[in-house]
């Protein structure tokens, strides 16, 4: 199963993340098939940065958001 999911990158106590798109049987932090976009929590002005027609190609060629990269899709939108 594919799945949109966060890849955690940074320092410790420093987070940032990755949005990928990657098959469900791998590491959090290993390989993955596509890189669509940025989440950085700790940038206040703008934190997410998606790929929103890539995200909308996989999401209709099955994959499936985790319920974060689902919230920070909505958010990406607006």
């Amino acid at each position: 199963m594919v799945k949109i999911r966060l890849r955690r990158m940074g320092a410790k106590k420093a987070p940032y993340y990755r949005v990928v798109v990657a098959d469900s049987h791998f590491p959090r932090d290993g390989r993955f098939i596509e890189e669509i976009g940025t989440y950085d929590p700790l940038n206040t002005e703008a934190p997410v940065k998606i790929d929103m027609e890539r995200a909308k190609y996989w999401i209709a060629n099955g994959a499936q958001p985790t319920d974060t990269v689902r919230g920070l899709l909505k958010k990406a939108e607006a």
